[in-house]
């Protein structure tokens, strides 16, 4: 086990994923942050191919993910007191995840339906519930300033006291995948911790919509919010080390702002399921900046295989290659 010691921050679900084919996606390209849709007919029964039981979770599935690759991983995460809370706790055991600085909170533990649909992409409805309610306590605090590295996750509940509290830290370096929720805040909200921040990696849709949380690129046109170095650029300038972003079937991009660099998704031999892959290749990407000493070429070759990996199997905490599988020529 690599005795560095990392802490993943955020949330643990258990999932439930249904599978159809009826579905339909619709190009909808005018729409700058929801350029693709899956819509169904209202009022129709739709057809279930088949239904799966899971574990997700952006913290979790990163603290897998790593803890699979070797590492020495601790979660800070919240569930509740029913059954539920109980079998996400022994999930990230068997990970050999440590479990130290996992909260218990009175309630219901999280929860995640997940519909896949065609080209088994997926849409993500999540109860929050006992993820809501994470806070970090003194004796956390310390355990925190400890670390090397921390990878903070999607946030719910008091979120800006977990960020504030993380970004008072000066050892660790902190790589973020923020949630839909601080998106929504903006960037006047967000700076201070990207200032913070060692790696911010996003989707080009989570990306599109942190630069138009600034006021004045809502003025710019389609063509240039889509263009990824023009998205990598903002963002650099806002303070980050590292940005990523992961464009699905056409790869990922980074900028450190000396480099750019790019990498093409690794074709996996089947497409099964999308849930967690965001999650594997942002994690595996830090894994890479220590395993290969801040190779950003090296890291990002690495996180295309492992999010291959993950890809082609059902539910987000499966695929993960091992520290033994970690191919040696990248």
């Amino acid at each position: 086990m690599n005795n560095l010691k990392i802490i993943t921050i955020g949330g643990s679900t258990e999932d439930i994923s249904v599978f159809t084919e009826e579905g339909v996606l619709i190009d909808n390209k005018e729409d700058i942050l929801r350029q693709n849709l899956l819509a169904f007919e209202f009022g129709a029964k739709v057809k279930v191919n088949k239904s799966k039981s899971s574990f997700g979770g952006g913290a979790a599935n990163a603290a897998a993910c790593l803890s699979s690759l070797g590492f020495n991983v601790s979660i800070l995460t919240a569930v509740g007191s029913d059954d539920r809370g109980v079998r996400i706790v022994k999930n990230l055991k068997d990970f050999g995840v440590k479990s130290k600085l996992i909260k218990k909170i009175p309630g219901e533990s999280s929860f995640s339906f997940i519909l896949v649909g065609p080209e088994n992409e997926h849409i993500v409805f999540s109860d929050r519930a006992a993820n809501n309610h994470l806070r970090i306590e003194d004796n956390d605090l310390r355990l925190i300033s400890s670390a090397s590295w921390l990878y903070v996750s999607s946030l719910s509940g008091s979120w800006q006291d977990v960020l504030n509290k993380i970004s008072s830290t000066n050892k660790a370096k902190i790589v973020w995948n923020p949630g839909g929720v601080q998106l929504k805040a903006g960037i006047k909200v967000l700076k201070k911790y990207l200032e913070r921040t060692y790696v911010l990696s996003l989707n080009k849709d989570e990306a599109i919509e942190l630069v138009l949380s600034n006021e004045y690129y809502r003025g710019k046109d389609h063509k240039f919010l889509n263009n990824t170095k023009n998205l990598l650029h903002v963002l650099k300038e806002w303070g980050p080390q590292i940005v990523v972003i992961t464009k699905g079937q056409n790869g990922a991009e980074v900028y450190d702002g000396t480099n750019y660099y790019s990498e093409k998704a690794i074709k996996a031999k089947r497409t099964s399921d999308t849930t967690g892959v965001g999650d594997a290749f942002a994690s595996t990407f830090l894994a890479g900046l220590v395993l290969y000493k801040d190779d950003i070429k090296k890291a990002l070759k690495l996180a295309m295989y492992n999010a291959a990996s993950v890809i082609e199997m059902e539910g987000a905490q499966r695929g993960y290659l091992t520290k033994k599988k970690i191919p040696k020529n990248l």
